[in-house]
């Protein structure tokens, strides 16, 4: 065992929020530990500098030991509290051997890092696992044959089933795919080889998502071709993500579990549903959901995220197992469970406003795919994520509002919000985009929640604008817009029903939505 790097003994030198240091922490970096077939798996091993008896707490990921942060928040931050950790990159990421390929390794690697563990001298039986985004996804891979070590799992922003978080709604997430492929496909040994790839994908991001055909003109983003990339795109067909959705297995999860997302996370609903199978199967999951996107939770949100974690691994158990921020509110609120019990409250369209009653009429709107509707705030990953002044959005011809009065008192909404459109398109296929904003007295427009739907055929379109937690104020108004899409969030809809990564013609679209069209929202007392 080792010092740690310079970089992580000056940050842990720094105030900061959270638990005091207990113990020191040695390392060994790059330890060969062989995968299921037998490839070395280069994993780094945190220890807390103590004779007694530690647990351990797994992290695996593609990108895991790509260095900073997730070998400071991940590494250093829960060994100096007592645990031996260990960070290990997928087969085939971060100079391990073998061929990465997204999901599909997950399940028998991290079976036979377990049993790696077990012929450790350090390993006193005690196995936790822990990690965001695709590190959330491997824990889950785990319990597929949940080894007896096991004690619990903190999964943090994480996602279970992959077909529905590339292909929400039935359209391609493009800019989830570009960014998630860097983190995926770099295979970063060290910090700044990660650093040149995120570099290259902002020189090429502009060209990537403006020209035609995608499969021609992505690999500048990657610098060079990506099967796995090309295959997500090739497949909108859920049966082809079949083996990878690890939703079901939630079901088997008898360890204690701890999950956290944000509102503007990249699939809170599936946390929720995960969240919503272990209490259907008689568990009782902790659940911390903040006012954070994908990106910022494990960074502003860290001092939450980690004393959640650390009531985990220690085994304290809180008075209510659902901490929620209340947007609006601006304020933390702690539940027994989720959602809180509410009833559903219906506001029709009519022409621009929200009310609660049906009345005749229709509103349509153009969509040009060669000038697409722009994705600005809610679930994304580049600098206009999250909550953000919509003025701009709502001033393009082809974005719908409908507003509602001034509310004489205040609104909660708590769980799922949906819109129910009664909608035609003029092309082979069109999107819907509705969010859910909140008007303050002044004006000002904010993202609270939204969803896309893709269809063909005339009729009632569901549009899964996800969950919420948030207050309206008195004098606040309640308004839903409604546009063909969000590029590049999501892959702008071509009109032309055309494999999107060949396609290269761009149809304009009309889309009509009738006053018979409503927003539903679960108000709560």
């Amino acid at each position: 065992m080792q010092r740690l790097p310079l970089l992580l003994r000056m940050l842990m030198r720094r105030p900061r929020k959270g638990p005091s240091a207990r113990y020191d922490v040695r390392w060994e970096p790059a330890r060969p530990v062989p995968a299921a077939d037998g490839s070395p798996l280069l994993t780094d091993h945190y220890a807390p500098l103590t004779d007694e008896p530690c647990p351990t707490v797994m992290v695996r990921a593609p990108y895991i030991r790509s260095g900073f942060p997730f070998n400071y928040l991940y590494g250093a931050l829960v060994a100096e509290q007592g645990f031996h950790v260990i960070l290990q990159s997928s087969r085939g990421t971060g100079g391990s051997g073998g061929e990465f390929h997204a999901w599909h390794n997950e399940p028998g690697d991290g079976q036979a890092a377990v049993a790696w563990l077990r012929d450790q001298p350090w390993f006193n039986g005690d196995l936790y696992t822990m990690g965001a985004s695709y590190m959330a996804y491997a824990q889950l891979a785990l319990a597929l044959d949940p080894p007896p070590e096991w004690r619990g799992a903190i999964m943090q922003v994480g996602l279970a089933d992959p077909y529905r978080f590339f292909w929400p709604g039935g359209a391609f997430a493009l800019e989830r795919a570009l960014v998630g492929g860097i983190g995926l496909f770099g295979q970063a040994h060290r910090a700044r080889d990660y650093l040149w790839a995120i570099l290259r994908l902002q020189r090429h991001l502009k060209r990537v998502i403006t020209r035609v055909p995608l499969l021609d003109v992505y690999p500048a983003a990657f610098g060079g071709r990506r099967p796995s990339f090309e295959e997500w795109i090739a497949h909108p067909e859920p049966g082809h993500w079949a083996e990878s959705d690890l939703l079901p297995v939630a079901d088997k999860l008898a360890v204690p579990v701890s999950l956290c997302t944000g509102w503007w996370d990249l699939a809170p609903g599936q946390v929720l549903e995960i969240y919503a199978r272990l209490r259907a199967a008689g568990h009782d999951p902790d659940l911390l959901i903040g006012p954070w996107t994908h990106t910022s939770a494990p960074d502003e949100g860290w001092p939450e995220l980690f004393a959640q974690a650390m009531r985990r691994l220690r085994g304290e158990t809180p008075p209510d197992r659902v901490r929620v921020f209340v947007t609006g509110a601006e304020q933390w609120r702690d539940l027994p469970s989720w959602p809180p019990a509410g009833q559903e409250q219906r506001w029709f369209l009519g022409d621009g406003t929200l009310r609660l009653s049906a009345g005749p009429g229709e509103t349509s709107f153009a969509y040009d795919p060669s000038h697409p509707t722009p994705s600005i705030g809610g679930a994304l990953q580049s600098k206009t994520q999250g909550r953000r002044d919509n003025a701009a959005l709502e001033a393009r011809p082809d974005v719908l509002v409908f507003t509602g009065e001034a509310l004489p008192e205040a609104v909660e909404v708590m769980g799922a919000v949906r819109a129910e459109l009664d909608a035609s398109t003029t092309a082979a296929s069109g999107d819907v985009f509705a969010r859910l904003c909140d008007v303050d007295p002044a004006g000002r427009s904010v993202n609270v929640c939204d969803g896309l739907t893709r269809f063909a055929a005339p009729g009632r379109v569901v549009v899964d604008m996800g969950p919420a937690g948030h207050r309206f104020r008195p004098g606040h108004r309640i308004r839903l817009q409604v546009s063909g899409g969000a590029h590049p969030r999501f892959l702008r809809n071509y009109g032309t029903g055309e494999p999107p990564g060949q396609a290269t013609r761009l149809v304009p679209t009309r889309t009509t939505v009738r006053h018979t069209s409503s927003l539903i929202l679960p108000v709560v007392p």
